[in-house]
């Protein structure tokens, strides 16, 4: 069968090869399938361009990934494939977390839930023979009584590696997650899957049923020797939940890369436990290349931490960051402004704590409210979202403790309060490229510039 996997283009300062796709893209042609990739987002497609390149392959059904953040735009691109009488599945995390909402608002045909190598193979197969799609595992239908649950997949050594060919590192974007980076080309990798702790403003838990899942490290290091001999990779960035959790698995995988002297450079921007982290294990991963390490830190405030379970103390984070520095790794930290209990007060302290940390860089964005996560369920958020807003960017809930003004200026008082410091500037002209000067303005104008009154009312 003719399937097309794609996103729609939307306002985003990370342009990166899309993992889900590439994997679920090496699924369905190991099945004997023909996939074409497009997407929409890294060059720039209108969704009438999508829509006409479907056409023109003669997809007989079309993939659509879909975060919360595009919502709008995906509900618009499906809107113009039915329009062709295009069948369309839809998968993700926010069709998984709401798949009756996401069906009806889109008219969509399938929905997608949890991982989906497995159930879209499935589902082609049910398509294709004329059988009840609706009786698959994991998907949803108009015609679904009750949705039958799809085990997480055990071994993910038995999956291909991502289709490479179609998300070829080299020709994305110089926006890559972490911003300002040490080599191109660049490509994203995971090791594992899931999280087992239990943040409140996180997904991740509920999506992989707060389960860790590994790779093997030999078909992680067999993965960058690909990568390294046919795309000419210079850097991996590894976008595991956490990739240093289970220590044993990251220690093999930099014994590995040692082992085999490959000239690779590497980082982890989706960030890592800074109470899984030693100075043992530190300078391993520094000599295996690393160079890079991001944390969630989210607040300098412990009861802000307790409230939404991060299960983590501010002098574990602490130690956690000035290891990583001591041992040569270049450090960011996540914060976020808005959680539940947050004061001005809070908020000047999360800003100290930032300074006072031996970090290189920050991001500090606000909590977006994203289905699936716990604060979703307290809030019964479900009643109060609105899909125009722009995501981590513009106030979407404002805590009873806090005015709304103050929150929506927080994060460009501490971007310009972190960063108007000569260490920090210095670290971030390290790095800088001239090719990248595009994508530092529109991150900044998209981060760090507060909105107008009327958008953000």
């Amino acid at each position: 069968m003719k399937i097309v996997l794609t996103r729609p283009g939307y306002n985003s300062h990370i342009v990166s090869p899309p993992l889900g796709m590439g994997y679920l893209s090496s699924y369905l042609k190991s099945k004997g399938h023909e996939v074409k990739i497009i997407d929409g987002l890294n060059y720039d497609l209108s969704n009438d361009e999508i829509v006409r390149r479907c056409l023109e392959f003669d997809a007989k059904l079309v993939g659509i990934y879909i975060l919360s953040a595009y919502f709008l735009d995906a509900q618009d691109l499906i809107k113009k494939l039915k329009s062709k009488n295009l069948k369309v599945m839809i998968g993700g995390s926010h069709p998984s977390f709401m798949p009756e909402f996401t069906l009806e608002k889109t008219k969509g045909d399938f929905i997608v839930i949890g991982e989906a190598e497995h159930t879209v193979g499935e589902l082609v197969n049910a398509f294709e023979s004329g059988k009840p799609v609706e009786d698959v595992a994991g998907v949803y239908t108009k015609n679904t009584k009750k949705i039958l649950q799809r085990p997480l997949i055990e071994d993910l050594d038995s999956l291909p590696f991502p289709d490479w060919e179609q998300i070829d590192p080299r020709k994305y974007k110089k926006a890559p997650h972490g911003g300002l980076i040490k080599h191109f080309p660049y490509a994203p990798m995971i090791t594992t899957r899931g999280c087992p702790y239990k943040c409140t403003f996180c997904a991740s838990p509920k999506f992989s049923q707060g389960r860790l899942r590994r790779r093997s490290p030999k078909n992680v290091v067999d993965e960058i020797e690909y990568l390294i001999s046919n795309f000419g990779i210079k850097e991996i960035h590894f976008e595991d939940d956490n990739l240093t959790l289970h220590r044993p698995h990251i220690v093999e995988i930099c014994r590995l890369l040692m082992e085999k002297k490959l000239k690779i450079s590497w980082a982890c921007p989706n960030g890592v436990r800074a109470d899984h982290l030693d100075m043992e294990l530190l300078k391993m991963m520094k000599k295996a290349g690393c160079y890079y390490l991001a944390f969630g830190i989210e607040s300098g405030n412990q009861e802000i931490l307790d409230n939404v379970k991060k299960n983590t103390s501010l002098e574990k984070l602490e130690e956690g960051v000035k290891m990583a520095s001591k041992a040569g790794i270049m450090t960011q930290g996540f914060f976020i402004f808005g959680l539940p209990g947050e004061t001005e007060e809070t908020i000047k302290k999360t800003i100290k704590f930032a300074k006072k940390l031996p970090l290189s860089r920050a991001q500090f964005l606000l909590l977006d409210v994203m289905p699936g996560t716990e604060i979703w369920d307290t809030l019964n958020f479900e009643e109060q979202v609105d899909w125009t807003k722009n995501s981590y960017h513009e106030v979407t809930w404002v805590p009873p403790t806090i005015d709304k003004e103050y929150l929506q200026n927080s994060a460009p008082r501490a971007f310009r309060e972190f960063y108007f410091r000569p260490k920090q500037m210095l670290s971030l002209i390290r790095y800088f490229k001239v090719s990248q000067i595009p994508f530092v303005i529109k991150r900044i104008k998209d981060c760090y510039i507060v909105p107008s009154k009327k958008a953000s009312n």
